[in-house]
């Protein structure tokens, strides 16, 4: 293990490199023998699992419901809202037919063409298309609005290049979509979202997060809005890590979903959806970890606590055991997730190394002269920092500990992306300081030419129009023409 850590590529010579390497040495995920989908490993499943039961908790306590929806898609559904099916097309996989059979020459099995399906079905990209044609058997009065449904599934979208948890053909996430009956409602419920999206990144991630609007050029395809969260990665990339999107009546006339409201009188529905995928387990990543591995932030830690004896004999071992035994009891009653890892088949140097490399948050490491003494080592995975602490109220000693950790790691993330992050005027200047990254505060004239050109010149997006941005009087960079305030622009994964 030790050699593993020292072999752990820095940040600072490779930041792409580090971030696979650790994917795979933390044992989070893996390369599948599917070309673009990973294995999530069971300590990485287990990260994904506190945050789908963190929002899902979060979702439900807005109102939301879960439902699920097929993994197949009818061609002809997708045909039905042009600019949707424009924005996924190229990203689609397409099943043709329904059967395979033995191959007449003998090698294995090949694909009956006379198997071959009437319409062709397409692996959900997304499920806006078969999720408001379902709508229209739900939908018929304003008493069944507003219809607040949400999903965990995963969905498929070909990518040529990937990288794990960041970009595969095959992710999970939830998608929820709703229907109101009017403009308004969805709106808000738009705009609500992306709150929720935006406190858990912030309270359980502890990733600071900016909330705005994306431009046209950016917005997902159908929708009349987009709303996002934008986080700086320790690279000063951006990485979206939330959306929400105010969809209008669109997909309602698509699908003839219309409903009789109060004066009796057929109305189209009010469409809205948002997602968020495994993507943010990349996110976490590179938020916090550093050289010498992961470094998760506790309230989405799997295991808070782990407690590592150290013993020469069995009777030290038992002695320890049985000291340890209500500390871990006393623990798991104030919620906190601890493991007692007195397994024999593993050195402790061993587990030290293991734990700090799988990034968790706090580490008891207790031997003889320990229990002698009444006191235990305590080490922070943030900072490395070791301390022999008293083990009288230990355990009020550790809970204050994890929220420190939490609140520190919000702090330093933050920190970091109010240092990157630059008002900027000068095109010149702005193409000579993104090459070391960061947020960008520039005015913008609002024209998808000026964006695609900056786009084209820089490799730089848009990442939103910050919801709290002030009007402010300027010129756009390139063009010269007049703005109303700045947008952030940004190198982004």
């Amino acid at each position: 293990m030790a050699k593993e850590l020292k072999d752990l590529t820095k940040r600072s010579e490779d930041y792409s490199k580090w971030y696979n390497e650790l994917v795979v040495k933390a044992d989070l995920a893996e390369q599948s023998a599917v070309r673009g989908c990973m294995v999530i490993k069971p300590y990485g499943y287990a990260i994904w699992e506190k945050m789908q039961q963190t929002l899902d908790n979060m979702f439900k306590e807005t109102g939301v419901q879960n439902a699920y929806f097929p993994l197949l898609i009818p061609k002809s559904f997708l045909c039905r809202e042009a600019e949707h099916v424009e924005g996924f097309a190229k990203e689609c996989a397409v099943v043709t037919h329904y059967r395979l059979k033995n191959d007449p020459d003998g090698k294995g099995v090949i694909v009956d063409p006379a198997a071959r399906l009437e319409e062709e079905l397409i692996v959900r990209p997304t499920s806006e298309t078969i999720i408001w044609g379902t709508y229209k058997n739900w939908i018929h009065s304003y008493r069944d609005l507003p219809l607040l449904i949400n999903q965990w599934a995963n969905v498929m979208r070909w990518e040529m290049r990937t990288r794990m948890f960041l970009r595969t053909s095959e992710f999970l996430w939830q998608e929820g979509h709703c229907a109101h009956a009017t403009a308004e409602e969805s709106e808000a419920r738009t705009v609500q979202m992306i709150n929720v999206y935006a406190d858990f990144a912030e309270k359980y991630m502890a990733m600071p997060v900016i909330k705005g609007v994306k431009s046209a050029n950016e917005r997902f395809a159908g929708a009349l809005n987009t709303y996002t969260i934008e986080a700086m990665m320790q690279d000063g990339k951006a990485l979206q890590s939330g959306t929400s999107h105010n969809l209008g009546q669109n997909f309602a006339k698509a699908f003839d979903v219309t409903f009789m409201n109060k004066d009796n009188k057929p109305e189209l529905v009010w469409a809205n959806s948002w997602g968020v995928s495994t993507r943010l387990m990349g996110a976490l990543i590179m938020t916090h970890s550093d050289d010498n591995g992961l470094v998760l932030p506790p309230h989405l830690a799997p295991i808070q606590v782990v407690i590592v004896p150290i013993y020469k004999n069995n009777d030290q071992l038992a002695e320890i055991s049985k000291a340890v035994e209500p500390i871990v009891k006393n623990l798991k009653a104030l919620g906190v997730s601890v493991k007692y890892d007195d397994a024999d088949n593993r050195r402790p140097g061993f587990k030290f190394a293991d734990y700090e490399l799988k990034g968790v948050p706090v580490r008891l490491a207790i031997g003889a002269r320990d229990l002698e003494n009444g006191t235990v080592e305590l080490m922070r995975r943030d900072t490395l920092e070791k301390e022999t602490v008293s083990l009288e109220g230990i355990e009020n000693r550790i809970v204050n500990e994890l929220e420190d950790i939490q609140k520190s790691l919000f702090n330093r993330a933050l920190k970091l992306r109010e240092e990157h992050t630059y008002k900027v005027d000068s095109y010149d200047e702005f193409k000579e300081k993104i090459e070391n990254g960061g947020f960008f505060l520039c005015h913008w004239d609002g024209t998808p030419e000026t964006e695609e050109k900056i786009k084209e010149e820089t490799k730089a997006t848009i990442r939103c129009i910050p919801l709290d941005s002030e009007e402010e009087e300027g010129v756009d960079m390139v063009s010269g023409k007049p703005s109303k305030r700045r947008v952030i622009f940004a190198r982004a994964y």
